[in-house]
């Protein structure tokens, strides 16, 4: 399935060139793909196209100022290189190109680019000489080294009578090249279940046992995945989530119907992802009434629910499994034992639970920071928004994947 652009956030960084004015074109076809954009511009950007344009356009204000009290106070600098799952920089100039390419920080845009683990592009326009001096294409390479892409230049006349290489590429272009970095095909034709959100376990017609998940994990994943190809059955718990495109999607409240589900499915599926937030245990007698309050004491005899990922790991031809591993203490050592007892092929912990004065991870948080091991190695990936993280997973493994299938 191919990729798109569909609520991709998109910072676009706009440099100060005569081809800013396309930026606004290039803008509204970004919103009419279904991205959501945000606009940065230097300081020499509005000497070409006011702030005003940009607002007009995308409906939200434009960031300028890096140090701007009441920007910073509202969505600072750091807060929107987390949010962009990709930063565009159209029109990028040879002045910005070289100020990046040098690891400055002194404005907003270069600010926000440093600090960020999004994908990158600039798309160079400037006068062809410009374009070939040695300065310029070694800067070029630098960017590219540390993982920018670079989209364009086309050739052409210039602004200032001349002709050659150097002039912004077309919006249509651009879109095309921003939707093929979502589309690498890693997992073509692969066939991928997952688990998200919590299970529900009735007490009695009104109460339950469950837990703080949220799912946005599990959805994110099965959005990054059908990004890279695959083809996505969703088995999800009791979530208010809309369903990722082009997948199929099975509905579920209990540890049980959720075994059921896996179960009934997981022939043929390559790859089982498990992060859904089971409940460990349930009651034994539900009330069919509603148990009505006293003073007395009051006891919930409970029985364990079936361990979904174990069984589907102990399968006679089991998929490729990858379990989540949500911890409040020794995150590391208990993942490390779930990865061996369950014989899995790789687990992502993480903690999920924080002091008042640490960061915000986990159940019911737009971000997450993973710790992944496999048998004879690990990778960490840093705190960001889960859609981010589902998509710098989903890479590493469908890595893991191909390697073991074709060991």
């Amino acid at each position: 399935m191919k990729a798109s652009l569909h609520n991709k956030n998109i910072l676009l960084g706009v440099c100060g060139g005569i081809a800013a004015y396309k930026s606004a074109e290039l803008l509204r076809r970004l919103q009419d793909t279904g991205a959501n954009v945000r606009v940065v511009m230097t300081s020499g950007a509005t000497k070409f196209i006011t702030p005003l344009t940009f607002q007009a356009l995308s409906g939200h204000p434009v960031h300028t100022d890096l140090l701007d009290t009441e920007a910073e106070a509202a969505m600072g600098h750091i807060e929107l290189a987390r949010w962009a799952d990709l930063i565009l920089i159209a029109p990028a100039t040879a002045n910005s190109i070289a100020r990046l390419a040098s690891g400055r920080a002194d404005d907003l845009l270069t600010a926000i680019y440093l600090a960020s683990n999004s994908k990158k592009a600039v798309a160079p326009a400037m006068n062809h000489v410009m374009w070939t001096a040695e300065t310029t294409r070694e800067n070029i390479q630098k960017l590219q080294k540390n993982g920018t892409e670079i989209f364009g230049p086309a050739s052409g006349d210039q602004a200032c009578g001349e002709t050659g290489p150097g002039r912004l590429l077309e919006a249509d272009k651009l879109i095309s090249s921003c939707t093929q970095l979502f589309d690498t095909g890693e997992l073509q034709g692969i066939k991928i279940m997952i688990t998200a959100g919590p299970t529900y376990e009735p007490i009695d017609p009104v109460r339950f046992i469950g837990n703080r998940s949220s799912g946005k994990m599990g959805f994110a994943i099965a959005q990054a995945a059908i990004e890279q190809g695959a083809i996505v059955s969703l088995i999800a718990g009791p979530v208010s989530l809309n369903t990722p495109e082009h997948s199929k999607r099975t509905d579920v409240e209990t540890a049980l119907q959720m075994h059921q589900a896996v179960m009934n499915n997981i022939d043929g599926q390559d790859i089982f992802i498990a992060t859904a937030a089971v409940a460990d245990y349930r009651p034994i007698k539900p009330r069919s009434q509603k148990i009505k309050k006293t003073d007395d004491e009051f006891s919930i005899s409970l029985t364990p629910n079936p361990d979904i990922l174990k069984e589907v790991a102990a399968l006679d031809n089991p998929p490729f499994t990858l379990g989540f591993a949500a911890e409040t203490q020794n995150v590391k050592d208990y993942a490390l034992l779930k990865l061996k007892n369950k014989k899995l092929q790789m687990i992502a912990a993480n903690q999920v639970s924080h002091s008042e004065d640490e960061q915000d991870t986990g159940f019911n948080s737009e971000y997450n920071a993973l710790q992944i091991l496999w048998n004879g190695g690990e990778a960490r990936l840093e705190r960001c928004r889960k859609t981010q993280l589902a998509r710098q997973l989903i890479t590493l493994l469908a890595k893991r994947y191909h390697e073991k299938t074709t060991t």
